[in-house]
């Protein structure tokens, strides 16, 4: 299976939305973080990914029809070079909103992490040190990677598989762009922080009981 749609996008800004929504317009699963948890033996891949080594694409997405979220947003260049024919979907928000819904949410668990997860630091500190910002705990510096990121992919995106997207814009321009009649019920809107920061308490909780 060949991704057909690649985000862009980074954390926290909509994508756990998205990526529910491209699994009912495609009728396959999505990528996201989430399932990295789900698949640890990818940790060590998008670590490579850190370090610029070579990933075989093919075998990480196997099953997959589209990826949204970190990390795949943070190599969406190099994925979608391998995928040439997959749209490319920029989902973001607000600046000040993004940050105060990050900062509560991904920047505080990643600080939360046990060192002996090394495998996940190595991961995540090389993806912020070498595609956003190590200074995860500073706003401005937050921000302006934020607004970096965005810029790139509006200026570097090829613009005939390109679109931008947020949440409150729904259904309407993921189906016009993927040619994809509107589905008959309201598009999802999920992942809010209070959620967030409960499902991260019950896999605390959860790994605590192993």
């Amino acid at each position: 299976m060949s991704l057909k749609v690649v985000g862009s996008g980074i954390g926290r800004t909509g994508t756990m939305s998205l990526k529910i929504g491209l699994e009912k317009l495609l009728g396959a699963p999505c990528y996201h973080m989430a399932e990295v948890f789900k698949h640890p033996e990818h940790v060590p891949m998008w670590h490579d990914a850190a370090l610029n080594k070579p990933v075989d694409w093919d075998a990480l997405f196997d099953g997959y029809v589209a990826t949204v979220d970190w990390p795949s947003g943070a190599y969406w260049q190099e994925i979608t070079a391998h995928y040439p024919d997959a749209l490319i979907i920029l989902s973001h928000r607000d600046p000040e909103k993004w940050w105060k819904s990050a900062e509560e949410t991904i920047f505080k668990s990643i600080g939360e992490i046990s060192e002996e997860h090394r495998d996940w630091h190595g991961m995540i500190d090389g993806m912020l040190a070498n595609r956003f910002t190590k200074d995860i705990t500073n706003k401005d510096a937050c921000i302006a990677a934020f607004n970096k990121h965005n810029e790139i992919a509006r200026a570097s995106a090829p613009k005939n598989r390109f679109i931008e997207w947020e949440a409150k814009d729904g259904w309407g321009p993921l189906c016009k762009a993927l040619d994809l009649p509107i589905p008959d019920e309201p598009f999802p809107h999920v992942n809010s922080t209070d959620e967030f920061i409960q499902r991260v308490k019950a896999r605390k909780e959860e790994q605590a009981a192993k």
